[in-house]
């Protein structure tokens, strides 16, 4: 199912984006997030990707027995997850549907919830909505949020390394109260390839990763504190 939400400004600038890209013949989960994923031992269930781009990690997630709501705010990007899990033969368990999360979001209750990479141009309150993402995580679930803490060389979006937030900065900004608990919040630098897959370099990403213990957050002071950035 496809939710029509064309013409607002996410999607009128990740539409283009997609559009004039190719659709890449390998798909492959987020080399952050497999590693954060395994390390959980968690039993599959229902999990929302919350910006699916081609839709590596969803289709990763369904090899393992996970049902995928994998959404993003493109229609080129939802119609090619949405045929990759028909080649794969994973239709029955990856559902790609078009939102722009600023404006609605799937229902849940998921079991997990996954936001890698979380940013946009496009001004919009990303603590807000991953505390709204998080609402539909079920008890003894789990939100986790990968974020780059700094800007590779061949980034669209070039930032002054200041600009980025500390673990804490991001943990705090999803507003999450004392349902949660933090099972990892740190930075942590690793090299990455370029598109060329020629150029490396250095890259940080901050790494959040948060068990809801009850059914009830509000965007509240968050009551841990982060393990000291690495």
């Amino acid at each position: 199912m496809t939710i029509d939400e064309q013409g607002t400004p996410a999607t009128r600038f990740w539409e283009p984006l997609y559009a004039a890209a190719p659709d890449p013949s390998e798909r492959r989960p987020n080399v952050v997030f497999e590693p954060a994923v395994a390390e959980l031992q968690l039993r599959p269930g229902r999990a929302w990707d919350m910006g699916c781009g081609h839709g590596g990690d969803a289709l990763w997630l369904a090899t393992l027995g996970w049902e995928v709501w994998a959404t993003d705010a493109s229609t080129t990007a939802v119609r090619r997850v949405d045929s990759a899990a028909d080649v794969a033969g994973l239709t029955a368990s990856v559902h790609a549907e078009q939102y722009d999360l600023t404006r609605s979001m799937p229902a849940g209750p998921f079991d997990l919830v996954y936001a890698n990479y979380f940013h946009s141009p496009v001004e919009f309150d990303q603590g807000t909505v991953l505390a709204q993402a998080a609402s539909r995580v079920v008890t003894d679930g789990h939100l986790i949020v990968i974020d780059h803490a700094s800007s590779a060389p061949w980034s669209w979006e070039q930032r002054d390394p200041e600009s980025f937030p500390t673990p804490q900065q991001l943990r705090d900004a999803i507003g999450l109260s004392d349902s949660w608990s933090s099972l990892r919040c740190e930075r942590s630098e690793r090299v990455a390839t370029g598109p060329d897959g020629q150029t490396t370099a250095t890259v940080a990403d901050n790494v959040i990763v948060l068990r809801r213990s009850r059914l009830h957050s509000s965007r509240a002071e968050v009551n841990e504190i982060c393990p000291a950035s690495q």
